[in-house]
């Protein structure tokens, strides 16, 4: 990937199971940085939270990711990660996976609209 990737507009990146990696990457999201580093992360059975906490920190860290999405499942083993995240870019989307049904309550971006919003309503 050259430079001229900052001109282009700025990648998603993926961190979840097998069938929601190929799914984005179908759908053609998938690139390779100079440093040959990919913009997704297929975790499988065995891979440890510390492995999926590594990669997110790397995700954020990469100026040409703006948006990074994450099965909610695995959010949860980096939850504590996940919450310390507070710039508004990269942005962090909790997507549902096979395994597991999403579950609104957990989602780290709803958490903080409903902080922000609460105040609101006791106003009135």
């Amino acid at each position: 990937m050259s430079d001229s990737s900052f001109e282009d507009g700025k990648l998603m990146a993926v961190i979840g199971d097998e069938d929601t990696c190929v799914g984005f990457l179908l759908g053609g999201i998938g690139e390779i940085d100079d440093e040959r580093q990919p913009n997704f992360m297929v975790v499988e059975k065995d891979t440890s939270a510390e492995a999926i906490d590594e990669c997110f920190k790397r995700f954020v860290a990469r100026e040409d990711i703006a948006i990074i999405m994450i099965n909610q499942i695995y959010a949860d083993m980096i939850r504590a990660t996940i919450d310390q995240h507070l710039l508004p870019v990269p942005t962090v989307l909790e997507i549902p996976s096979k395994q597991q049904p999403y579950d609104v309550l957990k989602d780290s971006i709803l958490k903080r609209a409903r902080g922000i919003l609460q105040p609101v309503k006791r106003r009135r």
